[in-house]
């Protein structure tokens, strides 16, 4: 079976742009929405390793949608460390 070509850039929407040389180098630094979500909340209960920080923040460079999650995420925290620090 034949699978389409994978680019060798990709510009983020921040403008940044994201050169490889071989899907074999950048294949397992890239990850899913789905994982990053799972990294931002794993993040939250223990230190990520380093080849999944340089992920993270690589996908947080190219995707709109995830930095959106992750301020939720820290509103959320935030939130709720005002709601225990709360007296009556």
């Amino acid at each position: 079976r034949a699978t389409a070509p994978r680019p060798t850039s990709v510009t983020g929407v921040h403008g940044i742009e994201l050169v490889w040389e071989s899907e074999h180098v950048m294949a397992p630094l890239m990850r899913t929405c789905r994982e990053v979500a799972a990294l931002l909340v794993a993040r939250e209960d223990r230190a990520l390793g380093l080849a999944d920080r340089f992920a993270l923040r690589m996908h947080m460079a190219i995707c709109d949608t995830c930095p959106r999650f992750e301020r939720q995420m820290l509103s959320l925290r935030n939130s709720l460390q005002q709601w225990r620090n709360y007296t009556e």
